[in-house]
């Protein structure tokens, strides 16, 4: 089994950010939990735990209406990612042994390379408030 490529995690955020709506938001927001452990307990996760608690800020700061400079494209693509580490049949099922969070893991560092800039000035204004 090969390894998904950066392009392939990035095509894949394209592609599901653009079919992000409101109910996604809730639904993330909803999971929150099961995300945490899905990051904890998963090897190619692990690392981004801190990560994933900044983006569910970002999130529940963005729906409740306290952060709103923020593209909604970034929210889509937080979104996007997020629903795809909860869904068990994507590019490479979670089920695979040692490999089914591989992709996962893919698909989140490109979604925080791609929005990198938007998080670091959530960062600056969380400091702020």
């Amino acid at each position: 089994m090969k390894k998904i490529s950066k392009k392939q995690a990035e095509d894949q955020l394209r592609k599901d950010a653009k079919q992000v709506t409101e109910e996604d938001l809730k639904t993330v927001l909803e999971k929150e939990d099961e995300l945490a452990s899905t990051f904890s307990k998963q090897e190619p996760l692990k690392r981004f735990v801190d990560d994933l608690k900044l983006m569910v800020d970002i999130i529940r700061a963005y729906v409740k209406g306290e952060y709103k400079a923020i593209p909604f494209w970034t929210i889509a693509s937080i979104i996007a990612t997020l629903l795809y580490v909860l869904c068990p049949i994507d590019l490479i099922p979670d089920y695979i042994p040692i490999f089914g969070y591989v992709d996962d893991g893919a698909v989140v560092a490109a979604c925080l390379r791609l929005i990198e800039k938007d998080l670091m000035k959530y960062k600056k204004w969380k400091e702020k408030v």
